[in-house]
């Protein structure tokens, strides 16, 4: 037979009969369409503005994406995930895929749909997961591969089941009434404008039977006939088979009749010694015992040759079918794409609901700039939420929403109820109160809102709290709230909490907080949510101070919004000069010494980081020092200090003021004399003035010589001073202070010497006590070491201190001599045993000085550790100790900051074998820790 090539016949082969149900399924009322097509005009309009929203940059985009991460965005919609029913949903739940409205518009349309769902879902429980997502389907056909049946029965259901959905949302709309089909026009309009491709499903339908998986016969006529003549075509090969095998069964050629099918033919068994039954027969197999030969009979060879062509003409044709079904869901790809768009959007809206009915949410009421300006009693606070919590933290009183959502028996009333028995109470059947909700009340015209309060008193998780409200609002999800929370809507919302240090970007906490926040301030707008977490922290706490206040008057003028924490009182004065800034406080009780987690509007609250360190159990004598310190600290004390200190520094420049003037004075009489003397001599023979150049000249060279003398010791005294054992370091010392005493004495002039004085022989000077010097011509010093067994005294004259011989020190006027006869036995017995005390005080003694050297910061004894990581100035510290000789002393720079290096220090310096005591910083020293090495 000769056949002709298959077309598809589809498109003018359906009976005339045929007939596809409406879009609204008999006997249900049809949905008015006007006011369907009402609804999507105003869904129109309402979304305009989002075709011309900007394009963010992409500086914005990845701090959004960077504060959605530490938000935990993405663990919001996991809770999410578990309410959807789509496959689509799913993934895009799962992923943090799903919509945040960029507009105000949006984000109330989002809203719109959470409020319809949530009201369809009360009278009846949505599954949607009938719904397959066919996206891959629909790529693969666009791309020209042929699609199997399953893969084009996939999509006829997945059409099927989305106009469905549409029929039986219209139908839950109209058995409400006229009234209530407002209410459910935001989930209607996005089924509205979908081409559910009727014409596609048909020809699917009538070419394909998806339940069996076949292609039917009245896909083609071709196919019709092709199928007609192969069915004839078996029963006379069939029928000529059997009488063949019969009769080699009734000759003994086969145990029993046997038809098979060999190389796509059809044949019959016979034992190998009767082939001859078969003569005319062609072999087509044999046995593997050889046994048994299969056997086309002659009358069978043009009949299995007609079911030969027949079978690939009938491939050929299911072939043709397939491929014009395959071209048809390509070129509806863009309508079928656009529907599981839609229908992701339906799932989304309902997982919203079942979201905000397991937390029991609220709908939030978004205001912006482009709102109605109503001047209703709530439109006077800026962000009002009341008893808001957590979501994330809220889950563990709620029970998993996987077990929540696993209760397909349950309808959506029955799961609210459960779920609250489940809040209400733990395991226990006690009263949970954790998390404790809090209160979000920011007035109009509020820009900037510090929150302050101890540690671990929730400010952190109150700023997250607050940001993920925004994000739900904007994404169309309810708030775990009560009453009728108001917040802004926001375009973006940038936050800046926890530690950025970065080990590969080279950044400390101070430096990576700094860096986000530059950005931050980069790319906010007027419409923009600013989160930041111990503002200014990780540095000196004046710069600190003064680097937030600069950024916060900065971001008030430029933001929506605001919030920071801080421990920085000085941040909390801010509102008294501005009323954009508004303080609150996380409470904390006195009485428990714990936080209760509340925010306290318009009040600053207190670290209480002494409290919470007394209830943790530390040491009641480091509480009470510390207390002392942060009497010191507070800043009026520090303001008094600084202004005594500025009071002292004015007096002191008034006295140089004075003496300034008092010399220029003198300096005019001698200018006066000296142009009357040299107006005298002026006959004065030319050699006079000769040698008077000469002298001066050697003069000059004289002191610039002494000068480098002196110098040269004190670096021999530097160099040698780090390799010098103990027993050394005072002769080292002595050895020093002699040497500039002899520098000195020997280029002081002769007539600058004492007068005998036999009644100051007995003279012994006594710490403390100011004495005349022969070798400082004369000026006062003050002794600073008592008389030593080699009969010399260690005098102190403006900063440089001097050992000299105790005949050239003389008593001032009226001192104590009859008290210092008295003594000499006394320093000569302490003398004796000068040595043997320095050995047995060496840790504990606070005047083993002398056994240390004296305590001078040069370069080489000074370890900075300012701008460290806490291991890093660790390591800095611990080889600065190893390497240092004994009996040293190291001045250990920690700076301020917060005190994370500083506390560092101190444990290292308390635990080292090597260090002998440490002394920490003075009030007027801060930051700076002197280290005695053994």
């Amino acid at each position: 037979m000769e056949l002709t090539t298959a077309r598809f016949l589809c498109p003018v082969s359906f009976p005339p009969n045929l007939s596809f149900p409406p879009y609204s399924s008999p006997g249900r009322p049809a949905v008015p369409l006007a006011v369907v097509a009402a609804a999507a005009a105003a869904a129109a309009a309402s979304d305009s503005d989002d075709s011309h929203h900007p394009r963010r940059p992409s500086l914005a985009q990845a701090l959004q994406s960077e504060t959605l991460k530490t938000l935990e965005w993405s663990s919001v919609c996991r809770q999410l995930s578990s309410f959807a029913s789509t496959s689509m949903g799913l993934v895009a739940t799962r992923d943090a895929d799903v919509p945040i409205g960029e507009t105000p518009a949006a984000s109330r349309r989002l809203l719109d749909q959470t409020a319809a769902a949530v009201l369809a879902a009360e009278s009846r429980r949505w599954d949607l997961s009938g719904i397959e997502d066919v996206s891959a389907v629909v790529e693969s056909a666009r791309k020209g591969e042929l699609l199997t049946i399953g893969e084009i029965c996939a999509v006829r259901r997945m059409l099927s089941a989305a106009r469905k959905v549409g029929e039986e949302l219209e139908a839950t709309a109209v058995a409400g009434g006229r009234d209530s089909f407002g209410r459910y026009a935001p989930l209607l309009k996005i089924l509205y404008d979908c081409d559910f491709c009727t014409d596609l499903q048909r020809k699917i339908e009538y070419c394909i039977d998806c339940n069996l998986s076949i292609i039917l016969d009245r896909a083609s006529e071709d196919l019709e006939i092709i199928r007609s003549e192969r069915k004839s075509n078996m029963e006379k090969l069939d029928s000529l088979l059997k009488e063949v095998s019969a009769h080699v069964f009734r000759a003994g050629g086969i145990d029993k009749p046997l038809i098979t099918t060999r190389r796509s033919r059809l044949c019959v068994g016979i034992r190998a010694s009767h082939r001859y039954l078969l003569s005319d027969g062609v072999v087509l197999s044999v046995s593997s015992s050889g046994a048994t030969y299969f056997m086309e009979p002659k009358e069978a060879v043009e009949l299995n040759n007609m079911e030969v062509r027949l079978s690939n003409a009938e491939r050929e044709e299911e072939i043709a079918i397939l491929s014009l079904l395959t071209s048809e869901i390509a070129d509806a790809g863009i309508q079928i794409k656009h529907i599981l768009d839609r229908v992701l959007e339906i799932d989304l809206a309902f997982a919203r609901a079942s979201h905000a009915q397991w937390i029991d949410g609220v709908c939030p009421t978004l205001s912006s700039d482009h709102s109605d300006g109503s001047c209703d009693a709530e439109a006077v606070r800026l962000v009002d939420i009341e008893n808001i919590r957590h979501p994330l933290l809220l889950e563990p009183s709620l029970g998993h929403s996987t077990d929540v959502a696993a209760s397909n028996s349950m309808d959506f009333a029955n799961v609210n109820n459960s779920r609250r028995g489940l809040s209400s109470r733990d395991n226990s059947g006690v009263s949970s109160d954790f998390p404790v909700p809090v209160d979000m009340k920011i007035e109009q015209g509020t820009k900037v809102v510090v929150i302050s309060g101890p540690n671990t008193g929730g400010k952190t998780a109150s700023m997250k709290t607050l940001g993920l409200a925004a994000l739900m609002s904007k994404a169309g999800m309810y708030l775990p709230a009560k009453g009728s929370p108001r917040i802004p809507w926001f375009d973006l919302i940038l936050a800046d909490i926890g530690d950025h240090q970065s080990l590969e970007q080279n950044l400390s906490t101070f430096s990576g907080h700094i860096s986000r926040i530059c950005k931050i301030l980069d790319v906010a707008s007027a419409e923009s949510l600013v989160l930041i977490d111990e503002i200014g922290s990780g540095t000196d706490p004046s710069e600190g101070v003064a680097l937030s206040a600069s950024i916060l008057q900065y971001l008030k003028n430029r933001i929506h919004l605001a919030v920071v924490t801080t421990h920085y009182a000085d941040l909390t004065l801010l509102k008294k000069k501005d009323a954009q800034f508004e303080n609150a406080a996380m409470e904390f009780s006195l009485q428990t010494l714990e936080p209760t987690y509340r925010i306290l509007w318009g009040s600053t609250g207190d670290s209480n980081a002494l409290n919470i360190a007394k209830s943790i159990g530390f040491d009641g004598e480091i509480i009470e020092r510390a207390k002392q310190w942060v009497e010191r600290l507070r800043p009026e004390r520090q303001q008094e200090r600084k202004g005594l200190l500025y009071q002292s520094l004015l007096e002191e420049r008034d006295r140089l003021k004075a003496q300034a003037e008092k010399a220029a004075s003198l300096h005019v009489e001698v200018m006066n004399l000296y142009q009357e003397i040299l107006h005298e001599a002026e006959d004065i023979d030319n050699r006079l003035k000769a040698l008077m150049a000469k002298e001066m000249h050697h003069a000059q060279e004289e002191r610039k010589a002494t000068e480098m003398q002196i110098q040269a010791v004190v670096e021999e005294f530097e160099n040698n001073l780090e390799d010098a054992s103990p027993d050394q370091l005072n002769s080292l010392v002595r050895k020093c202070e002699s040497s500039i005493a002899s520098i000195l004495e020997a280029h002081q002039p002769s007539e600058l010497d004492f007068p005998d004085r036999s009644d100051d022989a007995l003279f012994v000077p006594q710490y403390g006590e100011q004495v005349h010097v022969k070798g400082l011509g004369n000026k006062l010093a003050t002794v600073v070491e008592e008389t030593g067994d080699d009969d010399t005294v260690l005098v102190q004259f403006g900063k440089v201190r001097v050992r000299v011989n105790k005949n050239d020190v003389r008593a001032v006027a009226n001192s104590r001599r009859s008290r210092a006869s008295s003594s000499i036995p006394q320093l000569r017995r302490k003398s004796q045993n000068n040595n043997e005390e320095l050995q047995n005080q060496v840790e504990g003694n606070k005047d083993e000085g002398s056994l240390y050297g004296p305590l001078l910061q040069t370069s080489k004894n000074t370890v900075d550790l300012r701008g460290m990581r806490v291991e890093e100035a660790a390591l800095e510290l611990d080889m600065a100790i190893s390497s240092r000789g004994s009996y040293s002393v190291i001045f250990i720079i920690h700076g301020m900051g917060t005190g994370a290096v500083k506390e560092r220090v101190l444990e290292i310096l308390k635990n080292h074998p090597r260090v002998a005591k440490y002394e920490q910083e003075s009030p007027l020293n801060y930051g700076c820790t002197v280290a005695y090495i053994n």
